[in-house]
């Protein structure tokens, strides 16, 4: 099932707050939703299956996070998306600000060819994909972020080790794992957690290294 782009409008005004998408970036959307449910039933990329769960679970909470670190959509800026995945939020935030320079580490092989996949659809220009862990990344960028990663304590020097001197590491994350986050890059200035609308229990944590 296609979602309309009057479907997709409607089910991201929670996480929009007040913003409107254009009527590219809606088709942008809805041309995403369709791709990735193509490919899912290949690979894994992710458990939920229903169209309009997928815009309110992946595109919400991505676009949630990329109106705040963005909030001039043309501001020109680096970014690395950690362990990619299906491309959350990596691929919504370059949707969000066309300039974003962007980079997807992700070291599944199948789901890096997916997410050339979908910039080379979707023609996003400025998108490079990595096919290995974050930890063999030589790069840093203005902003670093990371969602649904595994042993996300373990990764977060790493994470640190790739923003660049005045650059922010953006976290979505459950609220149990803020404290820790913080205990464990206490050089950060760590800005109040945002919560994420229509979730029970997860926030937009964002930190800010030192100029």
């Amino acid at each position: 099932m296609t979602l309309s782009k009057e479907r997709i409008a409607e089910l991201l005004v929670p996480f929009m707050e007040g913003t409107l998408l254009s009527d590219h970036q809606l088709e942008a959307v809805g041309a995403y939703v369709d791709l990735l449910l193509k490919w899912n039933s290949k690979i894994n990329l992710t458990a939920i299956r229903e169209p309009e769960k997928i815009i309110t679970r992946h595109f919400g909470e991505s676009l949630f996070a990329a109106q705040h670190l963005f909030p001039n959509p043309q501001q020109k800026m680096t970014a690395i998306d950690i362990g990619s995945g299906a491309g959350f939020p990596g691929l919504p935030l370059k949707i969000w600000n066309e300039t974003l320079e962007l980079t997807l580490a992700e070291s599944n092989q199948r789901k890096a060819v997916f997410l050339r996949e979908v910039a080379r659809t979707l023609q996003l220009v400025g998108v490079t994909v990595l096919a290995e862990r974050a930890g063999k990344i030589s790069g840093i960028a203005n902003l670093v972020i990371l969602r649904a990663v595994e042993h996300f304590e373990n990764i977060l020097p790493t994470a640190r080790r790739l923003v660049n001197t005045g650059g922010r590491l953006a976290l979505l994350i459950g609220d149990a794992q803020v404290q820790s986050a913080r205990e464990r890059l206490t050089e950060l200035r760590w800005e109040p957690p945002r919560h994420i609308p229509l979730s029970r229990n997860r926030s937009l944590l964002v930190g800010s290294a030192g100029s």
